[in-house]
């Protein structure tokens, strides 16, 4: 406790002394231009209102009998649970949103709140990813990297209905259009599989079903693409393409960071990057009985830290997210545009087809018979519970 109280006074320290500069130079926050010398309070609302993950201490035990607190390794788990909230938030509610401090927010974006609480109930819990680890060869309480947190997002969100993500994580540096447009417009599982799953995961992921069912037509897209810009350091010939991902409206920043260290970047100024930082550690919050979440720790309501990009360590993971599929449309042709044709060394691919030497793609569904990995039968009543309901099907 004394080292957590002494980091939060660090890090608030470090907030004032990181000022914004006085420049002409343009900020970008993820696919948003803003101008210091015109605009800077709306550049600090565009910033405090993405959702903002720390290290959290006193939360029940992972699995039981692990840590309640993951100050230490848990901080790339955060990133990737602020990106993925990011692309929930654009989801529901709309890259122009804004969050203000006591006013009331939609009912979404509480729902959204309400995934990434530290339960092993919630479907982007601490517990569920830490656990959802292990099967990536990452035991609880071992440091992630951007690819493992990238695998782990795209098990978990194979439960969430309400959602209903397709997460794709590119291979080999290569993004193929043709499996993406199969993976989002993938037909809906069988009823008697969806059935089947959602009693079996009902404990894990019950706040986050779709009340409406499986649908058809276009799944939002969460695309995810780690990266290897170096050897020991980030190469210049990539930054401005990696500088240029952040200018997308589709953009949802950037993990990575320092060895063991974590951010979430989320734009740059000049040659330095934007970044929200989780090495904070706060206390474990809950939602209240009406379902809200008092939800002030959740936000940066400082100036954000910013770093060289020269000093990034060169393991990266860029985020994309695009609800229609005109915008993925729009995305290919910015890459084919900005990313592509003006690099000799390109930092990723974008193919048509995929590739014939690659095993065949299949998309990702939700397995019939098993966990998330994170649940537990608490109690033999519900062993019996879920007894009885399987007789019922079988019926």
């Amino acid at each position: 406790s004394v080292l957590s109280r002494y980091e939060n006074q660090i890090t608030i320290l470090s907030d004032y002394l990181e000022e914004f500069p006085e420049t002409d130079e343009p900020v970008w926050i993820l696919g948003r231009q803003h101008h210091l010398n015109t605009d800077k309070s709306k550049l600090l609302l565009d910033i405090s209102a993405r959702l903002w993950f720390t290290y959290r201490r006193k939360f029940s035990p992972i699995g039981g009998t692990g840590p309640s607190s993951d100050a230490g390794w848990g901080c790339m788990l955060r990133c990737g649970q602020m990106m993925l909230a990011q692309a929930l938030i654009c989801r529901h509610l709309g890259r122009d949103w804004q969050w203000e401090k006591h006013k009331k927010q939609p009912e979404e974006y509480h729902r959204i709140l309400r995934c990434f609480l530290d339960r092993k109930d919630c479907c982007y819990s601490i517990h569920q990813m830490a656990q959802m680890g292990v099967g990536e060869g990452k035991s609880i309480g071992e440091w992630f990297g951007p690819n493992t947190v990238a695998q782990v997002l795209k098990k978990l969100a194979l439960f969430d209905e309400w959602n209903s993500l397709a997460v794709y994580v590119s291979m080999d540096n290569t993004v193929v259009i043709e499996d993406i447009k199969k993976m989002c417009w993938s037909p809906p599982q069988s009823s008697s599989v969806a059935h089947s799953s959602a009693h079996l995961h009902r404990s894990a992921l019950g706040r986050n079903k779709n009340t409406a069912g499986f649908c058809t037509g276009w799944k939002p897209l969460l695309l995810i693409i780690p990266l290897r810009l170096g050897i020991n350091h980030i190469n210049p010939v990539y930054i401005d393409a990696f500088k240029e991902c952040f200018k997308m409206p589709q953009s949802l920043g950037a993990l990575g960071g320092k060895p063991n260290n974590a951010y979430y970047f989320i734009g740059f100024l000049g040659n330095e990057l934007i970044y929200l930082d989780p090495h904070t550690t706060q206390s474990f919050v809950d939602s209240e009985e009406n379902g809200t979440v008092d939800d002030e720790s959740f936000h940066c309501q400082q100036a954000p830290h910013r770093m060289k990009i020269m000093n990034l360590d060169p393991s990266v993971a860029l985020g994309f997210f695009c609800k229609e599929e005109c915008d993925f449309d729009n995305w290919c042709s910015l890459v084919q545009k900005e990313i592509l044709k003006q690099q000799s060394l390109r930092m990723f691919e974008l193919v048509q087809k995929h590739p014939p030497h690659w095993p065949p793609f299949i998309p990702p569904t939700k397995p019939e018979v098993t966990t998330t990995g994170a649940e537990l039968i608490e109690s033999t009543d519900k062993l019996f519970e879920l007894e009885e309901e399987f007789e019922i099907l079988s019926v």
